[in-house]
């Protein structure tokens, strides 16, 4: 069965945004199955439009500060 966008449901979604960067936690339900994690991360171009880039290693005060957002993600499942 191919990916249908429209059965996919997002549950929840935060942001923690420093400036250049946004990293973003959600949950997402596709077809009514368990939700799952995902973290993203945008970058702002020099225009100021967000894109997305590849998430990498996090630093120490990044994860730290996306614990809550997984934590309040994790309510949710």
């Amino acid at each position: 069965m191919p990916y249908d966008k429209n059965l996919d449901k997002e549950v929840f979604s935060e942001s923690l945004d420093s400036g250049n960067t946004k990293i973003t936690v959600s949950l997402f339900s596709y077809n009514n199955a368990e939700p799952k994690l995902q973290i993203t991360r945008q970058i702002k171009r020099a225009s100021g439009e967000w894109i997305f880039a590849k998430l990498g290693r996090l630093a120490k005060n990044e994860a730290e500060s996306i614990l809550p957002l997984i934590q309040r993600a994790l309510e949710k499942m």
